[in-house]
């Protein structure tokens, strides 16, 4: 229970920092420097705050120090990410996960997915800092 609990903080953190950041994106980045830059100049901070948070959550909630503990509340934040990201947001576009992947950017929607892919083993990494 533990582990979900962490999980779930986890996910709400960084998909709150993203839905912050995501207005400022639309309306001030991309008309500069367009979609896949926009996007692109947002992931560094995501993961800045995905480090933090995850080093955050692991104190906090006292997650133990084995790799399926730490792996888990991972793997936890990331599932919810892909449920949020497929159940709620192409609800609200109005889109099909087809039509989803089709229109997101090549390049930056592959560097979006990899960080999901980071964003699920962070805990384990700040682990070994810690």
């Amino acid at each position: 229970m533990q582990i979900l609990k962490a999980g779930a903080i986890y996910f709400v953190l960084v998909f709150g920092a993203g839905f912050l950041l995501g207005p400022l994106r639309l309306f001030w980045v991309v008309p500069r420097f367009g979609t896949r830059m926009a996007e692109l100049m947002e992931l560094p901070i995501m993961f800045v705050v995905m480090v933090f948070v995850a080093r955050w959550i692991v104190r906090r909630c006292a997650v133990p120090l084995t790799v399926s503990s730490r792996l888990g509340m991972g793997l936890v934040a990331f599932a919810l990410m892909l449920i949020a990201e497929f159940g709620f947001v192409l609800r609200l576009r109005g889109m099909t996960i087809a039509q989803y992947l089709a229109w997101r950017d090549p390049v930056s929607g592959t560097v979006y997915y990899l960080m999901l892919a980071v964003m699920a083993v962070l805990p384990l990494l700040v682990a070994r800092r810690d």
